[in-house]
């Protein structure tokens, strides 16, 4: 089975009918580099929004506006170069999404990964991992919600993970890290009063640079072949034989952001073809 991130394709894309989804609304999209990130800010730019990019890989953002292009999006990518872990250029990248338009929605999609044991697990890395994937959702949040509020409503929406729910070891910083953003999701429902909604999309392993890249040290740390990574580690507890791939993920922060998930608020979208509910 091959694990290398798939080329999207407009096909791949589930369009919805939605009165809001125009180029006057506008999503800000975070790790728009690449993987999930791309495929939600490709996905939203062919329903017609506007969507900010952003990421701090400039050349990455710079192919994903190339692919918007490519697949004739109806909506525009704009180029939102930020370092998640500099907050004077996070509240900047809310602005500048704020001046496109109207700023109804937010898709946290950033994330980073280390494998290593706890007890060798770096506090440097573990440090950026919470910086990239708590920190910066929760300061997006505090200052998209005025701008989401006074566009009419709308919804932030957060990338967890089945390791959201439970956790496999050697990876302390992203298990953290994603319990938080399931408790920042539900902390945004609690204070959105109506006008902000918020969700997460919690997956099992996506065929993207981030899962591909940790295969390698995934099998030193367990003294396992990559092939047996791929197939008793990330895919041993799945009642499905692929991966997600990215645009999979992308259609459930469409399908959120749309009218279709009106009521959908607090809760997670979990897509996790069995990983945590079901055992042999």
């Amino acid at each position: 089975m091959s694990v290398e991130p798939p080329t999207l394709e407009r096909e791949d894309v589930h369009e919805i009918a939605d009165e809001r989804f125009t180029g006057e609304s506008v999503a800000l999209v975070t790790g728009a580099a690449s993987g999930i990130g791309r495929a939600t800010a490709l996905a939203l730019a062919v329903n017609g929004v506007t969507v900010a990019a952003l990421d701090v890989d400039e050349d990455g953002l710079a192919e994903t506006v190339a692919d918007a292009d490519d697949l004739g999006a109806e909506g525009d990518v704009h180029a939102t170069p930020a370092d998640l872990t500099d907050d004077d250029e996070v509240i900047a990248a809310v602005e500048a999404a704020a001046e496109l338009g109207d700023l109804r929605w937010v898709a946290n999609v950033a994330g980073l990964q280390h494998v290593a044991p706890l007890e060798e697990f770096p506090m440097d890395v573990y440090d950026t991992m919470q910086a990239v994937m708590v920190r910066a959702p929760t300061l997006i949040a505090k200052h998209a919600l005025p701008h989401i509020r006074a566009s009419g409503g709308g919804a932030v929406g957060n990338m967890a993970s089945v390791h959201g729910h439970y956790v496999t070891s050697d990876k302390v910083a992203y298990n953290v890290a994603k319990f938080g953003l399931r408790g920042l999701t539900q902390s945004i429902a609690a204070e959105g009063d109506g006008d902000v909604r918020s969700f997460s999309v919690s997956t099992g392993y996506v065929k993207t640079p981030l899962v591909v890249d940790q295969i390698p040290d995934t099998a030193e740390e367990r003294g396992i072949s990559e092939r047996e990574v791929v197939e008793d580690v990330m895919l041993g507890q799945s009642r499905a034989t692929e991966m997600m791939e990215p645009v999979d993920v992308a259609n459930l922060f469409v399908l959120g952001f749309s009218e279709l998930g009106s009521h959908l608020n607090g809760g997670d979208l979990r897509f996790d073809d069995g990983m945590t509910l079901t055992y042999e």
